[in-house]
């Protein structure tokens, strides 16, 4: 299996290939490369989507697809200069998870989680998937919750900041089993689970994508996670449901652009990229990342990015912000 950084070199080798396509198709936009803002480090799972999307969106757009990191506060920074900036479609932001799901939640934001954005599509389902380290000593997540009960406060978990959705995923894991931890922020999911594997927590969160290589590896191990279903790829792992806990929150990533941006541009964006999101190459490289393509056009991707944010609120203020 490829490592992360050996598939974002083949996916910009696989964008320089396709390039040699281009045809200009609309006359006054784009006549200039496109660019996309992370809101997270390299190699996290948001990161490899927009990547994955850049290797194969010219043959579609015309133009290249630039993407940029800007990480920090959950994703709030990259978020709020997309939101900041002129309503052309020149300036993306590739959403659905901390920065407009869950963050707002928690403290007023610079701009509006949800009304400050015009979703575009949605690409991938990322499932939160609850680990232990590979020598924790539980069996199973209700070993663990047996353990926590008796001891209130001793356990520690990750999450990519205070706020974020990996914060109230964990926040809302604690309020339902009846359990107290402390929460350590961390800069990105993969730095989480760095801590995981090194000992300074004991519960961290990643995506399908995150985790898989290091599930391979031996180096942690899956206990269960947030989603109505299993995960395809991790079948043998039970959600908080199935567990008898009353939790679902569900990572998505798909790209918006600021609000007002006009209508023919998002449709003219939209088309691009749900041919990105069907051509082959894009499959194969979702298949190789461990990504789990979930298509949503603007209104149902919208539809999503509101009930989800709704839902949050639900559980913050029935259990506060800590």
């Amino acid at each position: 299996m490829k490592t992360h950084k050996e598939l974002i070199i083949f996916i910009l080798a696989l964008g320089l290939s396709l390039s040699g396509g281009w045809s200009v198709l609309a006359a006054d936009f784009p006549t200039k490369p496109i660019k996309v803002m992370v809101g997270f480090p390299p190699g996290g799972t948001t990161d490899l989507i927009a990547r994955a999307v850049a290797g194969v969106a010219p043959e579609f757009l015309g133009q290249s697809l630039v993407v940029i990191n800007k990480d920090g506060a959950s994703g709030t920074l990259a978020a709020k200069e997309v939101a900041d900036s002129p309503p052309d479609g020149y300036l993306l932001l590739i959403a659905g998870g901390s920065e407009t799901t869950s963050v707002g939640n928690f403290k007023k934001l610079p701009y509006h989680p949800i009304d400050s954005f015009a979703p575009i599509i949605r690409f991938v389902k990322a499932r939160m998937i609850i680990c232990f380290s590979a020598n924790a000593p539980w069996k199973n997540f209700s070993e663990f919750v047996e353990d926590a009960r008796k001891n209130p406060g001793k356990y520690k978990y990750a999450s990519t900041g205070h706020g974020g959705i990996y914060h109230a995923a964990l926040l809302t894991m604690c309020y339902k089993a009846n359990i107290k931890m402390k929460h350590i922020p961390y800069k990105g999911g993969p730095a989480g689970l760095a801590a995981l594997m090194g000992g300074h927590v004991d519960l961290a969160i990643g995506s399908d994508a995150e985790i898989w290589p290091l599930v391979e590896g031996g180096k942690i191990r899956p206990a269960t996670l947030t989603s109505l279903d299993r995960s395809p790829i991790l079948k043998d792992v039970p959600t908080l449901k199935e567990l008898g806990y009353d939790v679902y929150l569900e990572n998505q990533k798909g790209f918006v652009a600021p609000a007002k941006t006009p209508l023919e541009r998002i449709k003219f964006l939209h088309d691009a990229f749900k041919k990105v999101y069907d051509h082959p190459a894009f499959v194969k490289l979702a298949q190789q990342l461990k990504l789990e393509l979930s298509y949503q056009g603007p209104e149902e991707f919208g539809k999503s990015l509101s009930d989800m944010y709704n839902q949050i609120g639900e559980v913050v203020k029935k259990m506060g912000t800590e």
